[in-house]
């Protein structure tokens, strides 16, 4: 029999396997099995619709695509998979550490055949409650789907770009096609073997947008009061000033130097998710990675929540450029170091023309850090269902 025909059998005995109850589960997987063990079962998907979000996080940017355990499990075995680069060296996982809270502690993460990112890795933490719809540093991507597979088709990162003799994401589409557990996989999850890239953008999103953290000290205070100005009885006087200084404005002088007031902090970090503000520009961060001319295109920004892990350590250098390494160093940059450009912040600039210098006074330093410091959750380090599912 010709092979043609031997393959079509093939695929429609796969396809007629599936049990049609909804959820396009199927009843023997054994490519699954060889490559995942028991971690993933399409007859028992992991869940990840069943988190618990706080009633005070309002936001939520995935009407087009919720949380599906099917698709979010689908997406998971792809944020892992090194067959996703040229060499089969290189995940989404690799750069987006779950340990780094989903970033990377290198300047810039290693990528295919001596590559390296452009950027430093941004955290990838409550990107489903980012206020700022757009992805990427520079906000190229305008939604979180199609930011998940640049990284695929970018030359320096996983290498499917088309270029130098190297195959594009039709040569991908085609490699995934020829792995048994990604023809069970998809099968199982839309009811056929069709990979497509728009199906992997959907899965790779509907997994990121299931990572979450909401058990750190100001998720456990502000459960305990009506709204995030009142004092949290969990936190420290120095945490609850950190707080006020947070959140309220600064009063400045005609030469932009703050005399009163908090240090605006939450006027581009918007609390409670502390996303970036969708309105904001560029930082006063101006350098690039390389250390090699300006680029004052960079206004987007992670959250702030887990910028270090429960031992106090950062998750990675801070900024686009790493250019930051202690959370002391990121206030004194706003306090005084901001660099003028022409795509700089209005609020950075207070009287249209000066940076703006917030006149620290003696504890204020300390306090907005001990609050910061408030921001770090515990299951998002050690959650299997965010791990790697390959054995």
């Amino acid at each position: 029999m010709p092979t043609r025909y031997l393959t079509l059998i093939a695929g429609l005995l796969l396809i007629s396997s599936c049990k049609k109850d909804g959820t396009g589960t199927a009843e023997s997987y054994p490519a699954i099995k060889a490559a995942f063990g028991a971690e993933i079962d399409p007859n028992n998907w992991t869940n990840y619709t069943g988190q618990t979000i706080p009633a005070y996080i309002q936001k939520n940017n995935s009407p087009n695509n919720p949380i599906n355990n099917a698709k979010a499990t689908l997406g998971r075995v792809l944020f892992y998979d090194k067959s996703l680069s040229v060499t089969n060296t290189i995940s989404c996982g690799s750069c987006h550490q779950q340990k780094f809270a989903f970033s990377d502690t290198a300047l810039a993460s290693n990528g295919v055949l001596g590559g390296t990112t452009d950027r430093h890795t941004m955290r990838l933490i409550n990107a489903r409650f980012a206020i700022e719809p757009t992805f990427f540093w520079d906000e190229r991507a305008a939604t979180l789907e199609a930011q998940s597979t640049q990284p695929i088709v970018a030359h320096n990162e996983m290498g499917f770009s088309g270029q130098t003799g190297r195959g594009n994401m039709n040569t991908l589409l085609a490699k995934l096609q020829g792995i048994g557990y990604y023809k069970e996989l998809f099968s199982a999850v839309y009811g056929d073997v069709n990979i497509t890239e728009t199906r992997m953008q959907e899965c790779l999103a509907n997994f990121i947008r299931s990572i979450q953290s909401f058990d750190a000290k100001f998720d456990e205070g502000r459960a305990l009061v009506v709204n995030d100005r009142t004092n949290f009885p969990n936190f420290t006087a120095e945490e609850n000033l950190g707080k006020a200084l947070f959140i309220d404005r600064p009063i400045f002088d005609a030469n932009s130097i703050r005399t009163t007031g908090g240090l605006g902090c939450n006027t581009c970090h918007l609390v409670p998710e502390f996303d970036i503000s969708p309105a904001s520009r560029n930082n006063g961060v101006i350098a690039t990675l390389a250390g090699i001319g300006n680029d004052v295109t960079n206004t987007r920004s992670p959250s702030l929540r887990d910028l270090m892990n429960s031992s106090g350590v950062l998750n990675g250098p801070m900024m686009h450029n790493g250019k930051f390494r202690s959370l002391e160093a990121v206030v004194n940059h706003y306090a005084s170091g901001i660099q003028n450009n022409s795509n700089l912040d209005p609020r950075l600039r207070p009287n249209g023309t000066a940076v703006q210098q917030l006149n620290l006074q003696p504890g204020e330093l300390q306090a907005i850090i001990a609050f910061m410091k408030t921001l770090t959750g515990k299951n998002v380090y050690t959650d299997k269902k965010w791990a790697t599912p390959f054995l």
